[in-house]
């Protein structure tokens, strides 16, 4: 009975969190923008889906840390980080996937240089997109496999020094991606943040508690 409470409170809490972040999205991008429904099922949603998985990744990372500090988070959100992790991974391989199919000058046409080459601050975005991935995916795939029975590796791929790695590398994609939208207050539909800051912010207060609070 307690594994099947643990399970929908973290079904619950997924739920919701993607439920918000499209939310915000289509908030941002369609009501307060004027980005053309017919976006939606891709490139809006894939903006959603990024935020989501962030969120829930973040929750992975830093609930215990928080708990260590001494803030108030819940038994059962405790039991339900490998759920959130998990979930977490599997958005961002669909918005990696998604992105490449969308990845062009039409829809991103800041990381393009004229002559349609990449521009440097989106080779570095992307490479620490790339990077951030492929350690999300080892840190999962460690566990489903043979070597969650080493000892030492296990112990490794979910240090203090590993963990704040993945976080980091995450946070730079981030941070290359967007930030000369951040600095433009102006520009943004209806007063509302970018996505990818809003991101970043989640980043920042995963990447402290982590840093300060695990043991």
């Amino acid at each position: 009975m307690q594994a099947q409470g643990n399970e929908g409170i973290g079904g619950s809490v997924i739920a919701g969190t993607v439920l918000l972040s499209v939310g915000y999205a289509v908030l941002r991008y369609h009501i307060a923008g004027d980005v053309l429904w017919g976006e939606f099922s891709m490139f809006i949603l894939n903006k959603g889906l990024c935020l989501a998985a962030f969120i829930l990744l973040a929750f992975n990372f830093a609930l215990g840390p928080a708990r260590n500090l001494g803030l108030p988070v819940p038994d059962k959100w405790l039991a339900a980080r490998k759920a959130f992790g998990m979930t977490g991974f599997l958005l961002i391989l669909i918005h990696t996937l998604i992105s490449f199919m969308l990845f062009s000058t039409a829809y991103y046409g800041k990381f393009f240089s004229p002559d349609g080459t990449l521009t440097p601050v989106a080779s570095l975005s992307m490479l620490a997109g790339v990077l951030g991935f492929v350690v999300l995916w080892a840190y999962n795939l460690s566990f489903q496999t043979k070597l969650s029975e080493d000892v030492a590796f296990i112990a490794f791929i979910t240090s203090r020094r590993f963990l704040i790695y993945a976080l980091t590398l995450g946070g730079l994609h981030l941070l290359f991606m967007g930030y000369s939208g951040w600095l433009n207050p102006s520009g943004w539909h209806g007063g509302l943040p970018p996505i990818s800051l809003v991101a970043f912010v989640v980043f920042v207060i995963g990447y402290t508690l982590n840093l300060l609070g695990r043991e």
